[in-house]
């Protein structure tokens, strides 16, 4: 997809996205902001930033925040939830900001491998010295979203599935680190942070999932109907009578610095 289909893909369920599925990165979010030093004045700009769940958490530090994401209508929901801020609809590797603008550029499994690109606007909008930082899912063993992501795979025609795996090699040992340094970022740090999506039974669970970026190739090319009941089905292992539905799934994170002039 090209930055306005994949716009698209995310915006044509945004409330849901943000309400039901978006939180689940919260210990991502604020591991991250910790290591790049997010707090009063930080100048902050969120890289495909969905409703604005991460640069909402930033503004509650004190940072004063922007957010770029190729949706209208998540960016609605990101400026209704930090008036203050200033969200844009827009293209990651073409961002509506001057050179070194920010303090910190963040962006939640929002680039992935093949998008150097992006990641060197993220190095040109933040001023020498300042912070890059980014999330991306973790080991395959570990990923409790694995079987929507499967599934996602089996049902999304063949050039989307493709794209759908090549997400998994970011986390590899030493992909995120060649991408930083092939975008002139001076790499620092990786580790992992667990992350846990919650939802009361399957339907809510099927309801969340469909509403991500990712399922909506196999969503048109099979249908509402057959793309939730394989779903759920396939979480059904996932969901206890009482307890409801976790997923806990491992992502990566990592942090670089821009070059000093």
């Amino acid at each position: 997809m090209d930055w306005k289909q994949a716009g698209h893909a995310w915006g044509e369920r945004a409330a849901d996205w943000a309400y039901l599925f978006e939180p689940y990165a919260l210990r991502a979010n604020q591991t991250l902001f910790d290591r790049l030093g997010v707090g009063e004045g930080s100048r902050l700009v969120d890289i495909a930033c969905g409703s604005g769940y991460a640069a909402a958490l930033a503004a509650e530090r004190g940072a004063v925040v922007a957010g770029v994401d190729a949706s209208e209508p998540p960016i609605a929901i990101a400026r209704a939830r930090t008036p203050v801020g200033d969200f844009r609809v827009g293209d990651m590797f073409s961002l509506p900001y001057p050179a070194e603008n920010f303090d910190v550029a963040t962006s939640f499994n929002g680039i992935w491998k093949g998008l150097e690109a992006a990641l060197r606007e993220a190095g040109r909008v933040v001023r020498p010295g300042g912070m890059v930082g980014m999330t991306f899912w973790g080991a395959p063993k570990r990923l409790g979203l694995l079987p929507y992501f499967m599934k996602v795979v089996e049902l999304s025609p063949p050039d989307h599935g493709s794209a759908t795996l090549n997400q998994g090699e970011t986390g590899r040992p030493g992909v995120v680190e060649s991408m930083m340094e092939e975008a002139g970022l001076e790499f620092l740090e990786r580790d992992v942070v667990e992350v846990v999506n919650e939802f009361p039974d399957l339907d809510i669970a099927a309801r969340a999932l469909a509403a991500a970026g990712p399922s909506w190739p196999a969503l048109q090319a099979v249908g509402e109907s057959r793309f939730v009941t394989e779903l759920k089905e396939a979480l059904r292992n996932l969901s206890a009578d009482g307890v409801g539905v976790r997923i806990r799934s491992e992502l990566g994170w990592a942090t670089a610095r821009v070059p000093d002039a």
